[in-house]
This record gives C-alpha cells, structure tokens and sequence, in this order.
C-alpha cells in the first residue's frame, strides 16, 4: 500500500490551522505512519522537512495557546473590574433608594400635617366669615335706624325752629292770637292755639307735642318728689318759646 501525501507548506498550514488538539495530534500520527509509508515505498526520506513541520506546528500552537490565554485573563480581567463597578453602582443606587423612600415619608407626613392644618384653618375661615355675615347684618340694621333717627331728628329740629321762629315773630307783632298762646295752660293747649291760629300744620304740632311728652316723661322720673311738672310751670310763666 502506498500513501501520496501533499507536504506543501501552505497546505499543511491550511489543514492544521483550525484542527483542534486531539485531532491534530491523530492528524500528526497518521502523516508520520504514512510518511514512513511512503519513505518504505518509494525509497525517499523526507524525515528532516516533517520533524520541521512539526516543530513550527508545535510553535504556532504553544503560541496561539499564548494568545488564547492573554485574552481569557483580560477579559477576566475586565469582568472582575465590571463586577466590582456594577457592586458599587448597586450599593449606591440602594442607599439612594433607602434616601429617596425616607424622604417621601416624611413629604408624606408633612403633606398630611398640612392638611390637617388647611382643614383647621377652613373651619376658621368658615367661623370667622359667618361672624363676619353677622355683624355686617346688625350694623347694616343699625345703620338703617341710625338714619331713620336721624332724619327724624333733623325734622324735629327743623320743626323746633320753624315754630320758636314763628312764636317770637308773633310775639313781636303782638297779635290776638299770641293772647290764646300766652293763656294756654299748657304746651298741648299752646300748640292747639298756634295750630287754630293757622301758625303752624296740625301735624306738626302734634309731632311738637308727642316730643314735648316725651321729655316731660324723662324729666320727671329726674326730678326731686314734689317739684312742679315743667310744662305746668313754662306755661305757667308764659315762656312757651323756651320750653320749645
């Protein structure tokens, strides 16, 4: 049996380039057997350029291993570095999160005080603007009377002044009917004259009237037990102007 083996260089190169270990080792025994083989048959001894083949097989694959190496121990390398970073993000990012979840805690419980207070302060406003309803309510009604009274009182001043103006005018002319006036025995039956005499409206004289009453009413309960009643004792002394 003769083997024919192709011991070119490139092809050999080629052939062993991507074998794996096991299988170059069995691809280097079977070129030996037949390269011996071959020598057997053919007479030739190419021992020399197959010892060198293998020697630079040999020095390619120790110095591929080599690489191989480097590479898998920087890249382990990198992953151990990787490893680290990644603990320390993690580490990092979990205090982070343990910040981030007391903070909003305590936003939380400030949010809730807040409220609470913005309740209380609602309850407030609510309280105050119905004291404040209230009171617009009764000064609105005190305004009302205030200038309910005081247009009543401007008239009965105005009214005062119209008739002490007209007493002494006709006091003055000393008319007959100023006669009817001075012996009134009172400020009613004086006001009853002046109305009869056409010195001033019924109306009038009995707004005068119910005036003069009412501060009679007042001076009496003032007055010492046994004095004399002020309308009696003006009429008496025919001073009507001053008791207007």
């Amino acid at each position: 049996q003769v083997f024919e083996v192709n011991l070119a260089p490139s092809n050999f190169d080629a052939l062993t380039s991507s074998a794996p270990p096991d299988t170059m080792q069995r691809l280097t025994k079977t070129m030996l057997v037949a390269l011996v083989g071959a020598a057997s048959a053919n007479e030739v001894s190419p021992i020399g350029k197959v010892m060198q083949l293998i020697s630079d097989l040999q020095t390619k694959v120790i110095s591929e291993g080599g690489a191989a190496q480097k590479a898998y121990e920087e890249y382990s390398e990198w992953c151990e570095d990787r490893a680290r970073e990644l603990g320390h993000e993690i580490k990092t990012g979990s205090a982070e999160v343990e910040s981030l979840q007391a903070s909003i805690a305590q936003s939380t419980s400030s949010a809730a005080e807040q409220t609470a207070k913005i309740e209380d302060l609602a309850g407030d406003i609510a309280t105050d603007e119905a004291d404040l309803k209230a009171a617009t309510e009764i000064r609105d009604k005190e305004r009302a009377d205030f200038s309910a009274e005081e247009s009543e009182l401007v008239e009965t001043i105005s009214m005062l002044d119209r008739a002490t103006g007209i007493l002494e005018r006709e006091m003055a002319k000393g008319s007959a009917s100023m006669l009817q006036v001075k012996s009134a025995q009172s400020v009613a039956a004086a006001l009853a004259a002046m109305v009869q005499a056409s010195m001033m409206s019924s109306g009038d004289a009995h707004r005068l009237s119910a005036l003069v009453q009412s501060g009679q009413t007042s001076d009496d309960a003032d007055a010492e037990p046994g004095a004399p009643a002020a309308a009696v004792y003006e009429s008496q002394s025919g001073n009507i102007v001053d008791t207007l």
